[in-house]
């Protein structure tokens, strides 16, 4: 899995490099779920592809910008999920995005068949989060001539200070608004870009908190997709101590989606945060 890793960060400076370099506008073109296309969604999701499709251990690759399963090594051992760029919709203000990556057996696209996910963040500084199933996540930054130094293992504290809720909030149920607003009332700090990745690194690099995208009036089934989103930051979040559960209290990591693209809601934590999520929403 080590080569996996290492063309990680072949695409994480290609990527870095688009972002800085190139056109910031939409293309004509709907990626797999209706959103608009911007052109770096498209330049994004073509270096991954490019970069991966020859690595022996990869079997098969799947973007969230396209609909189907993209077979490249028959004998290979992984099936890789990776959303190219998320926050796109937040780059061309000079926001912090990201990428996200799912390692899975293949043949096995499920929270129990993913066996490492990784994240890169692409702000003022370069970094990249690298997690295998069982142990403290790895963190990394970029350096000179583009080289990525090891830092410290991530590790979650028992209690965070950081609040982000996502999606809209007209549309929040009344359980939902009294669990962010008890979060409030306690002192935290409201955290939230539109990026899921800068959110949820910063929970994790400052220690704790809590990410919540719950079930709303709009989206009664979220808006993060499982195999892109939801489980790669669910094996990290357990990895650093902390917990990731979908709306009825379910480990995230204990679901298994029927089709590529199905969402959940999910709320990502420290165990304080979660204890409370679960106590306000009586599980």
């Amino acid at each position: 899995m080590l080569t996996i890793f290492e063309r990680l960060k072949q695409i994480a400076r290609e990527i870095d490099k688009a972002i800085k370099n190139e056109d910031l506008g939409y293309s004509s073109k709907q990626n797999a779920t209706g959103d608009e296309q911007l052109k770096l969604d498209i330049a994004s999701d073509f270096i991954i592809e490019h970069i991966l499709r020859d690595v022996a251990l990869v079997k098969s690759i799947i973007s969230e910008e396209k609909e189907d399963i993209m077979e490249v090594n028959p004998d290979g051992k992984y099936t890789i999920c990776y959303d190219p760029l998320d926050g796109s919709s937040i780059v061309d203000v000079n926001l912090s995005v990201g990428s996200i990556f799912g390692i899975y057996e293949t043949g096995n696209l499920s929270g129990d068949g993913l066996r490492a996910a990784a994240y890169v963040v692409y702000g003022p500084r370069l970094e990249l989060v690298i997690a295998v199933r069982g142990k403290h996540p790895r963190h990394y930054r970029s350096g000179a001539r583009g080289l990525f130094s090891s830092r410290a293992p991530i590790v979650l504290k028992e209690k965070g200070k950081l609040n982000a809720p996502g999606g809209t909030q007209q549309y929040w149920s009344p359980t939902h608004r009294s669990l962010v607003e008890s979060l409030f009332s306690e002192g935290y700090r409201l955290r939230y870009s539109g990026g899921m990745v800068p959110d949820l690194h910063q929970i994790l690099l400052k220690g704790g908190g809590l990410f919540s995208y719950p079930g709303t009036q709009d989206r009664p089934y979220g808006k993060l997709r499982m195999l892109f989103e939801a489980l790669p930051f669910a094996l990290i979040f357990e990895a650093a101590g902390g917990q990731a559960l979908d709306e009825e209290g379910n480990r995230l990591l204990d679901l298994c989606p029927t089709k590529i693209h199905e969402t959940t809601p999910c709320f990502f934590g420290s165990n304080y945060e979660i204890e409370r999520f679960k106590k306000v929403y009586g599980l």
